[in-house]
């Protein structure tokens, strides 16, 4: 069976076909990721600025990156919370603590994006 195999590939192996990629060598000394990589390394990307909306009436405010990370740390643990309730009993999750905390940390330092997002 190996010899069947090999007698009808034989023919194929001794012809070689060269391709012309010559073209494609100037697109690859060029570099199109440049203004990637410019993002990625710019010092000012904490300073940019995050839009979060709130989700019953789709109102958005734009929040720096801090406080989008508090905000969709609350979001998380509130999901995480309630789960956690449905086995431990209402309001028994130590992750509702974590909610509390970056709420207050919310009314103190944006308090109008609170009024929006979150009250």
């Amino acid at each position: 069976m190996i010899k069947c195999h090999t007698y009808q590939q034989g023919p194929q192996l001794n012809q070689l076909t060269m391709l012309n990629l010559s073209y494609i060598i100037p697109d690859m000394k060029t570099n199109r990721h440049t203004d990637t990589n410019k993002f990625l390394q710019d010092k000012d990307a904490d300073a940019r600025t995050y839009e979060r909306r709130n989700r019953f009436n789709g109102e958005s405010v734009m929040l720096t990156k801090e406080e989008a990370n508090k905000h969709d740390a609350i979001f998380i643990n509130e999901l995480s919370a309630t789960i956690e309730d449905k086995t431990l009993g209402t309001g028994a999750s130590k992750l509702w603590d974590k909610v509390r905390k970056d709420l207050n940390w919310f009314r103190q330092h944006n308090a109008e994006a609170y009024m929006v997002l979150l009250d």
